[in-house]
């Protein structure tokens, strides 16, 4: 196959532009989560975490997990994970503890003061998820049409990393 630039069908070049256009739009939906998040805890005075913390606390929610096993499960997807696990212990709203078995691993949760902050943000989107469906701006049936979309690219994409290099 040749490296020159190929012109696209005008069908594939719609495709492709709704592709990139879908794309910054999960960018920056993910960032204007983290930003209502922030001004959440902003409102209540909780300033000392910040809401990339508050999401993970959220996540991990009555699990105990690796430090490994978060971005295996899903619950953190930022790449300085370690900094922020030891500042969430530092501050007291998590729990560490060596593995018995492997002296290696440590085992995080959640202390109460880190399922009060998880408690913030489940309210928050408790009150979210009632006024999205409760406005009209989207129904039960429309995010489980969005949730297996994404679920499907989510597949596509991690097949991308791990068979083509």
């Amino acid at each position: 196959m040749s490296m020159e630039m190929r012109v696209a069908p005008a069908g594939r070049k719609g495709f492709m532009s709704g592709y990139l256009e879908a794309l910054a739009l999960v960018e920056r939906l993910h960032r204007l989560l983290l930003d209502v998040i922030k001004d959440e805890f902003e409102r209540l005075g909780v300033l000392e975490i910040n809401a990339v913390q508050a999401l993970l606390l959220f996540n991990i929610g009555d699990n105990e997990v690796t430090a490994g096993e978060l971005k295996s499960r899903g619950y953190y997807q930022g790449s300085n994970v370690s900094y922020n696990l030891k500042k969430l212990v530092e501050m007291d709203y998590m729990h560490h503890q060596r593995c018995e078995i492997d002296r290696r691993s440590v085992r995080v949760r959640l202390t109460p003061r880190g399922r009060q902050i998880r408690s913030i943000v489940a309210d928050l989107f408790s009150r979210h998820a009632e006024e999205l469906e409760g406005r009209g701006v989207i129904g039960a049936e429309g995010i489980e049409d969005i949730t297996a979309v994404l679920k499907r690219v989510e597949r596509y994409w991690t097949d991308q990393i791990r068979y083509i290099y």
